[in-house]
């Protein structure tokens, strides 16, 4: 690691401690040159996958984008955003499980309706609607029985 002072390129470590969430590293360091000390932090950094969308392109991952399908999806529905944040994590975790440098959006949009499903049965058909592309009535009737089902699992 270069000196932030002096730009040397030899640095010495002091001190490293764990964070008490675990999920980083504080480290105290001195540079040779200029006996200057200063911080640096290291963090796992995790890539998302690149999500392939219908007509073939490709798009990064974009949580602002999940957590806008969410909230569309729930626009004024009694559903409390801790929950929502839930959702989202779960999805967002989902993802990152498979493991895959490429997942198909469609894949993704599977996951936020078995979401919203468990969230609120109105925000599951709102999604659902534009997701399926729902063409007419039937469409939507299909989908209310199946919510209404005592036995419906989630989707």
């Amino acid at each position: 690691m270069h000196c932030p002072f002096c730009k040397a390129p030899d640095t010495q470590v002091i001190d490293s401690r764990v964070n008490d969430a675990g999920d980083s590293i504080r480290r105290r360091r001195r540079c040779a040159a200029c006996n200057k000390r200063f911080t640096t932090y290291e963090t796992v950094e995790l890539r998302m996958p690149q999500l392939v969308k219908q007509d073939g392109s490709r798009t990064e991952f974009d949580l602002d984008k999940l957590r806008t399908g969410f909230m569309r999806a729930l626009h004024k529905r009694p559903v409390p955003t801790p929950l929502v944040d839930d959702a989202v994590a779960t999805v967002t975790h989902q993802v990152l499980a498979l493991g895959e440098r490429e997942i198909e959006s469609r894949r993704v949009g599977e996951m936020v309706m078995k979401e919203l499903y468990k969230l609120d049965k109105v925000a599951y058909i709102r999604f659902a609607s534009v997701y399926k592309s729902f063409q007419d009535v039937d469409d939507f009737q299909n989908a209310i029985k199946e919510v209404q089902k005592p036995s419906a699992k989630s989707k």
